[in-house]
């Protein structure tokens, strides 16, 4: 029986595979996602094309579509046009069909017209990887099979499940399905871990989601984004020039009214601020419902909580049913949740001038610190530093 033509120990074919497929990792989420689909930073064009090779030899992936599927999924996310939303076709599908639901979008030219552009069009786009895709991963078949024999086909085979079954299964199904969120964006992603290596920062998603441009996935301490320090070492090297980050909150206690930076602050960090929002007013809707039950009334705990997350016109029919209920019998609801429709309002007006935002957003704080409602009024004065 063919062994290959190297003579290896047990442990080499694990360290070999583990290597490979890591690689691939990082071109998906530094060459594809973050360079190519959101232009978080440009690549010095040898290691943008060895990104390319690397991705065609091992995946057959084509720039263009993979570029084209992950923008219409930002620009239509959780909607029927989601190409992957498992809030749409369940998480069954995403996490065990995600590679299909990419090639069928990928046939889709209405998707690659729209959403693929500024992606590589040179001669080797043109004439050998978007064509001759199934080359690639053809190529890297034989190469492990010369390589280490049979047992190179079962290496090429985890080389073959790995992009699917975490890339396309994994972040884009358990990412809008389950995890802890630092944000509140207008979708359901989740940081599914803090830490990752196997997936090279693409865990941390609703991170993504919230700054969708930013080259940098981690936001707190103890979040590890393996992607964000190669790239770090490559700008070191002059292989790589980060275009945008996250930015940081700031905070200014001194500060007591509302300005231009105030309203230009809480706009960039508006899901942060949503996010702070809910943590903050929890406990306030947990004692009222208890309040509620006592006096007879019957209230949805889940669906209040989730007054704290999202539009009322995101919800269910039954729900929205139960949440005007809820609110015709608690003060302190109704003011929570109009609150919270008003300061989302707020960032929704592009045809406001500043100073009239500012007016809105000072009017706001006061009607919050008017309230009565404690955990609010403190939001509002923090709400009041940004800068």
């Amino acid at each position: 029986m063919f062994t290959g033509l190297l003579d290896v120990p047990w442990w080499g074919y694990i360290v070999y595979t583990l290597i490979v497929t890591h690689i691939t990792i990082a071109a998906v989420t530094i060459f594809l996602h973050r360079c190519q689909a959101h232009r978080a930073l440009d690549l010095h064009p040898a290691v943008s094309h060895f990104f390319r090779f690397w991705l065609w030899l091992t995946t057959g992936m084509v720039t263009k579509n993979w570029t084209a599927i992950h923008r219409k999924h930002h620009a239509r996310c959780e909607t029927e046009e989601d190409p992957h939303s498992p809030q749409i076709v369940g998480i069954r599908k995403v996490l065990l069909e995600g590679a299909e639901l990419y090639r069928k979008e990928g046939r889709n030219r209405e998707t690659l017209e729209k959403y693929g552009a500024g992606t590589p069009d040179d001669w080797l786009e043109r004439n050998i990887y978007t064509p001759h895709d199934r080359y690639g991963f053809s190529l890297m078949l034989a190469t492990n099979f010369l390589l280490f024999g049979f047992i190179g086909i079962t290496i090429f085979a985890v080389q073959m499940l790995w992009i699917p079954f975490f890339a396309a299964g994994v972040i884009n199904g358990v990412g809008h399905w389950w995890g802890y969120r630092n944000f509140q964006p207008e979708d359901a992603s989740t940081n599914i871990v803090p830490w990752g290596i196997l997936i090279g920062g693409e865990e941390l998603h609703n991170n993504h989601h919230a700054y969708a441009t930013s080259a940098r996935f981690s936001n707190r301490w103890y979040e590890f984004d393996i992607g964000w320090y190669y790239i770090r070492l490559m700008a070191a090297l002059g292989l790589a020039q980060v275009k945008k980050v996250a930015p940081q909150v700031k905070l200014h206690a001194a500060k007591t009214s509302c300005d231009g930076d105030t309203v230009e602050a809480v706009i960039t960090h508006r899901y942060d601020v949503l996010a702070r929002y809910a943590r903050s007013l929890r406990k306030t809707c947990a004692d009222e419902i208890q309040t509620l039950k006592a006096r007879a009334v019957s209230v949805d705990g889940a669906m209040v909580r989730r007054l704290l997350h999202m539009d009322a016109a995101a919800l269910p029919a039954t729900d929205q049913a139960q949440m005007s209920q809820a609110l015709n019998h608690s003060k302190v609801l109704a003011t929570i949740y109009t609150m919270r429709q008003e300061l989302t309002a707020l960032w929704q007006r592009s045809s406001a001038s500043k100073e009239q935002l500012v007016r809105e957003l000072e009017d706001w704080c006061a009607r919050a610190e008017a309230s009565g409602i404690i955990p609010l009024q403190e939001f509002s004065r923090r709400l009041r530093c940004y800068a």
